[in-house]
């Protein structure tokens, strides 16, 4: 796949190679797996003498071992005899970037925890002992968020307060998917975008997947997803697993109940019959695998909290594959695709509204949007987009068919929010997939 949709991440990781040549530089680099990070940094670097630490989970003098012979081969530092602990690896390194430029990259980093938990106070005691004499631009990255969060983002933490850059890897935004479509599916429709989005939540790999598999209909995406030699249909289990480092039964309860339309807290403990709170809040603060979403205008202490998951190749995951593991443990992808095909259409719509909310974001006219429903759910509303600069308010419906919105009806269910906004200019909208 060509490159697409990273040049702000670029222009910040070129920027810090500049700063580099005359102070130490260290950028962290977050994001979920399959996002990217390796790609971007390599392309930053491509034009760059540069040294690449690929750490593992295994024993450290086996790692070390590894580590000393790139070093030796890629950089020609002698070194000599066997050096056993990461401690004397960052001596070394550092100690080079005193008097030589010096790219340093560290990718997986969070694995050097599992290997010793002290190797970040090593790291942490030689970067504070040369960092004033260092010319170097030392990058790391990792896909494990909530590890990645705990290293970095923790004061109790070695190596909190130390980076000079923090970037957080998004999925591709909107426009940069139609101008993955439009330049390799130039006849696509609105449903084959909605489709990609829908499946792939604009994370390049599975964007790239389907590029190669030359899937670029509605049709051939789903049959791809289905695939039970693809690796769509373990990804999920493999994201979990990364994060939770076991199978935890509860988290997989909730997400699949939240993936089926249990959003409230009561509806998801009706089912589970156990409290759920503490579950909730790791999935949401700590994995970033959840969304809380209360209604615009509700107060921090409302009732009328939802749950979402956050990434949509996971709520595809857990609303159509991970119930249906017997399916993919048989390799009935046909029978797996019968399932999306039963389920699909409700699915999409609720994807829709999901589009047009983050579209709208993404467009940069409004402050903030989201939407909007009263405390029993019975009335609501798919999208609010508020611009407090302007004083303009957009209200709109989202149905796959254009015809089956009522914009009187919206008119009426409007007026529980129109008091919030007395001198705002207020614009009714139905949108669709035409509108796309």
């Amino acid at each position: 796949m060509d490159y697409f949709g990273r040049d702000n991440v670029l222009f910040q990781l070129n920027e810090e190679r500049n700063l580099s040549e005359n102070s130490a530089r260290f950028t962290l680099v977050m994001g979920r797996r399959r996002i990217g990070k390796t790609y971007i940094i390599r392309k930053s670097l491509e034009q760059e003498k540069s040294l690449y630490l690929l750490a593992m989970n295994e024993g450290e003098e086996t790692l070390c071992y590894r580590f000393q012979q790139q070093i030796a081969q890629e950089l020609g530092i002698p070194i000599f005899g066997r050096v056993e602990g990461m401690h004397d690896l960052f001596e070394i390194l550092f100690r080079h970037a005193t008097e030589h430029h010096l790219n340093l990259v560290i990718d997986e980093v969070q694995e050097l925890f599992y290997v010793r938990q002290s190797i970040f106070a090593d790291m942490q005691a030689a970067w504070d002992k040369y960092k004033d004499r260092m010319k170097i631009n030392m990058i790391v990255c990792g896909s494990i968020y909530s590890l990645m969060r705990y290293l970095f983002d923790d004061r109790k933490q070695a190596m909190y307060g130390r980076l000079t850059r923090r970037i957080d890897m998004r999925p591709f935004s909107i426009a940069t998917l139609k101008q993955i479509m439009a330049r390799y599916a130039p006849n696509y429709t609105n449903e084959d975008l909605l489709c990609l989005y829908a499946l792939t939540g604009g994370v390049p790999k599975y964007v790239e997947t389907l590029i190669d598999r030359h899937a670029f209909s509605r049709s051939a995406m789903l049959q791809c997803f289905c695939d039970t030699s693809a690796p769509f249909v373990t990804e999920g289990s493999d994201l979990m697993n990364m994060e939770f480092r076991r199978e935890s039964a509860t988290y997989y309860s909730i997400l699949s109940l939240i993936a089926e339309g249990h959003a409230s807290i009561g509806e998801i403990e009706s089912v589970i019959k156990t409290p759920t709170s503490a579950y909730l809040r790791n999935l949401e603060v700590n994995y970033s695998l959840l969304e809380r979403v209360r209604p615009m205008f509700a107060s921090i202490r409302s009732q009328g909290v939802r749950y979402r998951i956050a990434d949509n190749f996971m709520l595809f995951w857990f609303r159509f594959i991970y119930p249906y593991q017997g399916l993919v443990a048989m390799q009935r992808g046909d029978r797996l695709l019968q399932v999306v095909e039963q389920g699909y259409r409700q699915f999409i719509g609720i994807v829709l509204e999901r589009y047009f909310r983050q579209q709208y974001m993404e467009e940069g006219d409004w402050t903030s949007v989201g939407g909007w429903w009263d405390s029993r759910g019975a009335n609501e509303i798919d999208l609010v987009a508020v611009d407090n600069i302007n004083r303009r308010i957009c209200l709109a419906e989202v149905k796959m068919q254009k015809e089956r919105i009522s914009l009187h009806v919206l008119e009426e269910k409007a007026a529980k929010v129109k008091p919030h906004f007395r001198r705002y200019a207020v614009e009714y909208q139905a949108l669709s997939v035409e509108d796309m």
